[in-house]
This record gives structure tokens, C-alpha cells and sequence, in this order.
């Protein structure tokens, strides 16, 4: 297999858990998280800044699931007071809030150069350390996928499908509806702060521009168009987007386009996409499976 196609599938599977974290709120909580990205951060910055410390290397995952945890129930905690859309535009705002603190903390951050020099994941298997990465970030996406099915398939989820469908009528049959949201949010932080880690570990490097807001929107692409609602659908989407992201510079090449090209071709490739599939197929390529077993 060649180190592109290693890359691509692994940075696949990276994004595939951070759909899988969306999908769980907006596709079976219907909580329409835009800033997703800030959840991401913890992951990112929690291992970036035990690094720039000089901290032991294994302090990075649990200092990104502190942050994480406080992350979900902040967002959680906000939903509280806010209807929805005006929730959605809020987490859009803090996303945004932490990219300028991440950009403007230097002595903490390092600022706009952010913090480099993160060590590589088996780096001493070289030549098969891009094959030991691809298959722990694969074990990874597999494991956070059983959670997300064991957690949709237990009356916990079907208590998340139904404050989705009809909040009232949950809240009339006694589900206690901002506890579920708050434990959804913080389980989907926690699966998106681990693909966070992942991925600052395996650019090795950590910076503000990881926080951009287009990069929520790419998350978004991946889950309308494999099928919001479906976990293995939005895998697939996630599998999909990054390869069409991949080969966006071989058609560049191919055609002698300006390097902006590429920038330019991403965003619309993902716009374009959210459009599409909103307009022609709102349930995406997998549509939720209605009326499946739960456990008890």
C-alpha cells in the first residue's frame, strides 16, 4: 500500500470519529452543534500543551478529556437557556472564542506559531510505522463506533431519538431532557477531543488554524452526505470527503490551476455538497434505519 493511500485512510478514520462524535448530536439528539471544531481543540491543544511543557507524553489524552468533559458541559449548560438555532449560532461564536485564544496565548499556546515538534506515533517502526498508525487509529474508529451504536440502540437512545423528534413528549413521559443532552455533549466531546489527540500526534504540530470554522463544515459535509442518523453512513462520508479533499491537487496539476485552486476547490467541494445533498437527497447515501431492535 503507498504512503498516500496509508495517509489518506488514516486521516480518514481521524475524520470519521469526529463524524461519529456530530453524529451523535445533531443526528440522533438533533442538537446542532456548529462548533464542533472547539471539541476537536481540546483534543489538539491537550496534547500540544503537555508537549510544549515538557510533560510526560501519556499526560496528553487525559488532560484533553478534562477539557473535553468541561467543554460538553458548558455547551450543555448554554443549551439550557438558549431555543435551539440561537444554541447552534453560540457554539459557532465559541469555536471561534477559542481559535482567538489559542492564536493570541502565546506564552500558554505559542500563538500563532503553535506548538511544533509533537512526537510521531510509532515513529520507531519506520518503515511500518504508517502502517502500526493507520491500524491504531482504525481500531479507534472501530471502538468509538461500537460505543455509538451500543449507546443509539439502548433506551438511553431511544430517549435521545425521541427529545429529537418530540422534546415534549419526552419531557411528558419523564425523560429528564437536560441530562440526556448533557451526557450526549459530553460523550461526543470526548470521542472528538481522541481524534483531536490523534491527529495533533500525527501532524505533529498544533495551531490555530486546526480551529477554523470551514473545518466543522467539512465534518458536516461527511455526515449529510453518508446519511445523518446512521453511524456506518457517516463513516462512509467521512471515507468519501477526504478522499474527493485528496485528489482536489492532482486535478490542480492535472489541468495547470493556480495553487489557490486547491484552498478554493475545498470549500466549494464542501459547500457544494451540504447544498446537493440537502436539495436531492436530504437523507444522505445511508438513511437512518427506522424502527431497529434496542437492548434492554
Amino acid at each position: 500500500m503507498s504512503d498516500f493511500l496509508i495517509h489518506v485512510i488514516s486521516v480518514s478514520c481521524i475524520y470519521g470519529i469526529l463524524a461519529l462524535s456530530l453524529n451523535l448530536q445533531a443526528g440522533f439528539t438533533g442538537l446542532m452543534n456548529f462548533g464542533l471544531i472547539a471539541m476537536f481543540g481540546c483534543g489538539v491543544y491537550g496534547a500540544g500543551l503537555v508537549h510544549r511543557f515538557g510533560l510526560p507524553v501519556a499526560l496528553g489524552p487525559a488532560l484533553a478529556l478534562i477539557l473535553a468533559v468541561l467543554m460538553g458541559l458548558f455547551l450543555a449548560r448554554l443549551g439550557r437557556r438558549l431555543s435551539t438555532d440561537y444554541w447552534g449560532i453560540a457554539t459557532l461564536s465559541i469555536a471561534e472564542i477559542a481559535r482567538i485564544f489559542a492564536t493570541n496565548l502565546e506564552p500558554l499556546t505559542g500563538g500563532a506559531q503553535g506548538i511544533s515538534g509533537l512526537p510521531l506515533l510509532f515513529s520507531g517502526l519506520r518503515p511500518w510505522d504508517g502502517a502500526a498508525r493507520l491500524a491504531l487509529f482504525a481500531v479507534i474508529l472501530g471502538v468509538a463506533w461500537l460505543i455509538c451504536e451500543r449507546l443509539v440502540r439502548s433506551n438511553f437512545g431511544l430517549g435521545m431519538k425521541l427529545i429529537r423528534e418530540e422534546p415534549q413528549l419526552a419531557r411528558a413521559l419523564g425523560y429528564d431532557i437536560d441530562r440526556i443532552r448533557s451526557t450526549v455533549m459530553v460523550i461526543a466531546s470526548v470521542i472528538a477531543a481522541v481524534a483531536g489527540v490523534l491527529y495533533a500526534h500525527y501532524l505533529s504540530f498544533v495551531g490555530p488554524e486546526l480551529l477554523l470554522a470551514p473545518e466543522t463544515f467539512l465534518i458536516w459535509a461527511m455526515v449529510i452526505i453518508g446519511g445523518i442518523a446512521n453511524n456506518r453512513g457517516v463513516i462512509a462520508g467521512a471515507f468519501a470527503m477526504q478522499f474527493m479533499m485528496a485528489y482536489v491537487p492532482f486535478v490542480k496539476d492535472y489541468f495547470a490551476l493556480p495553487s489557490d485552486f486547491v484552498a478554493a476547490a475545498r470549500l466549494m467541494l464542501s459547500g457544494g455538497v451540504i447544498l446537493g445533498f440537502l436539495l436531492l437527497r436530504p437523507q444522505g447515501i445511508f438513511p437512518e434505519r427506522v424502527g431497529g431492535r434496542h437492548d434492554h
